[in-house]
């Protein structure tokens, strides 16, 4: 998980993203007005995970205007459009998270999260690959056990949503911010045959005012 400072300016946006990306992308120019998966990656930090690539890029330019987000997004590459396009954020309210999520997608929200005490009476569990000799089986463990968990709800309804972050990383102060991260599954018990609850992963956060 990690906490993302936005854009302020649609100046400050092209200047940080069309950047030459990493030295051995030869072919990679700063200031040329196009910005590919070199030069989001090194702003970003990230290199492998296209998927996480995009969310970094749409929590980055929460502050510039509609206008303004397309001038950035017209100047991606075209592969770099196609990613985008594949992965594109859904903007939900905690609200409507469980009806209009899609799994596996980006999702970003907002809200206090108030964290879930591992001792309480939650129940999820997860389905984690366990390597045994050259075999993969999959067991069932309590979320709680690799997550801190937490709810969440927005100012439009009392209905609470779960998000997630690794349990190694920092924990969520008691402040509204803004969530970004991938719509995953867990079970209620150990004895679903299908998972029946979302969650939300979180990779990045915004503190908000």
């Amino acid at each position: 998980m990690r906490k993302i400072t936005p854009f302020k300016t649609i100046n400050e946006t092209i200047q940080s993203l069309d950047n030459g990306g990493q030295f051995y992308h030869i072919q990679t120019k700063a200031k040329d007005w196009i910005i590919n998966q070199s030069e989001l990656g090194k702003v970003g930090g990230v290199f492998n995970d296209k998927q996480q690539m995009i969310l970094f890029l749409e929590m980055s330019m929460m502050k510039l205007t509609r206008e303004e987000k397309n001038v950035v997004i017209s100047m991606l590459d075209s592969d770099l459009q196609k990613t985008f396009a594949k992965y594109k954020s859904q903007e939900l309210l905690s609200s409507e998270a469980h009806e209009k999520g899609i799994i596996s997608s980006n999702v970003i929200m907002a809200g206090i999260p108030k964290k879930i005490d591992a001792n309480s009476d939650f129940k999820g569990f997860l389905m984690f690959p366990v390597m045994s000799g050259s075999v993969i089986t999959f067991m069932m463990i309590p979320i709680v056990d690799k997550y801190d968990v937490y709810e969440i709800r927005d100012e439009a309804s009392a209905e609470t949503f779960f998000i997630a972050h690794s349990n190694d990383s920092e924990r969520f102060m008691n402040k509204k911010a803004m969530l970004g991260g991938v719509l995953k599954e867990m079970k209620a018990n150990e004895n679903e045959q299908v998972p029946t609850k979302k969650f939300l992963e979180v990779t990045y956060y915004i503190e908000l005012e």
